[in-house]
This record gives C-alpha cells, structure tokens and sequence, in this order.
C-alpha cells in the first residue's frame, strides 16, 4: 500500500477516548522532555495514562536519530547534539518551530508503522493546507515537502518511536525557526533540497496560529482531543 492510499478513518481509536492535547508555554529542555515521554508512554501501556499529543519548542539543538550518519553532522560545536532512540537521521529543533511529540496507543488503533508514519504526514499537509500552502510527502524520503521556483523544500519533519506498540517522539513544523540554523547539519541526510518555513513563504502567522490548525487537523484522522487541565 502507498503512503497516499492511507484514510483518516483507519487510525480513529476504538473506543474513541479523547486524546490529552497539551501545550507548554516555555520552552522545555531536551531531556526532560524525552524522560516525561518515557513515563507518559509507559503509563498508556498500563492503562493509567491518556493517549497525548505533546506541543512544545525546544532551545537550539541537533538530535541524532538511529540512522544518523556523523558525516552529516557539519558543525557539532554549534549547539548540543543529543543521541535519540526515535527513527531518522539528523535535524534541528529550536525556538519558531513547534515540535509535537505524538503518544499513541496503536494497540487501540492499527499495528502498522508505516500507515502510522503516513497518517502523520497526512496530519500535517492538512494542517498546512489550512493556510493554502501544498505540502506534499515523497515515496523515497519521510518528511513534508513544498515546492519552490526550481527547487523543494522541506518544511516538516517526522521521527517516531514504538514502545509495546505505544507511539513516542513525532513531528516538527517550521513556523519561524532561525534556517540559518539547520546549515550545522545535513538535515535527514537530504542533501539535494533546502529547508523552509510558514514565515519563510510569506505567512506571517504565529504559534498559536500554528497550533489551532494542528489540532483541527489532527481531529479529523486521530479523533477528538481534550485540552489537558491547568
């Protein structure tokens, strides 16, 4: 099956529970992060914890996914570069890009990683599509593309990790990171293409603008969310 085949209705849950939908305000250091993923995936495990979609930035920073090759890593004095169990190669967070870390159950869903992978990339062409920019997926290379006067660029980026069938990491969307900032890498290894964002296209639109098209869109393939409570 093609990535393109894949339909919204094939990853609602069973029951349809609402997923936690949370946001942090500050940005939130690397490994705190991934030590409070490790423990809310455990949780969904044993049935104590929601399914969560994690909404945050992170200060500047290169992960290293399973992948990485250390010949893409162009500058490794610029900012920290933290190993990581999720799929992929190299990439960059930082401030202006919303990283969504996505905690699923797909034991409740469907045991198929790469439908799982095509149901994020669809999750975010709908939610650029929100802003009437095309963003496409490519069959040879993950991640979301748009095309530019001679070129194509990435705009999105997807990493994921299964735990007993639990998702952890996830996406991150360029809103308005700094792109001089992904020149210390050789962003997923791609080095035929650059690297864009909404604001780099001519949207000027905000984080939060960000955030309410990511949450409607990810309503339509993952089902309704729950804001989590101050």
């Amino acid at each position: 099956m093609k990535r393109d085949d894949i339909l919204p209705s094939d990853w609602l849950a069973t029951p349809n529970a609402p997923v936690v939908w949370e946001i942090s305000e500050e940005p939130v250091p690397y490994l705190e992060a991934v030590a409070r993923m490790e423990q809310v995936v455990a949780g969904i495990h044993a049935g104590t914890e929601p399914e969560r979609v994690w909404l945050l930035e992170h200060g500047s920073l290169y992960t290293a996914g399973t992948s990485a090759n250390i010949k893409d890593l162009r500058d490794p004095n610029r900012f920290p570069v933290f190993k990581t169990g999720r799929g992929g190669q190299y990439t960059y967070h930082g401030p202006g890009q919303r990283v969504a870390y996505v905690m699923l159950d797909l034991n409740r869903r469907q045991k198929d990683v790469r439908g799982f992978v095509a149901a994020l990339e669809n999750w975010l062409i709908a939610t650029l599509a929100r802003f009437n920019v095309h963003g496409e997926r490519r069959e040879d290379r993950v991640g979301i593309w748009v095309e530019r006067p001679g070129r194509e660029d990435k705009i999105a980026a997807i990493g994921i990790r299964l735990r007993k069938w639990v998702s952890f990491h996830g996406i991150s969307l360029n809103v308005d990171p700094c792109l001089e900032h992904f020149e210390g890498i050789i962003p997923c290894g791609i080095t035929d293409h650059g690297v864009t964002s909404l604001v780099d296209l001519g949207l000027p639109l905000s984080m939060n603008d960000a955030d309410i098209a990511l949450r409607a869109a990810f309503e339509e393939i993952f089902g309704p969310t729950i804001m989590n409570p101050k």
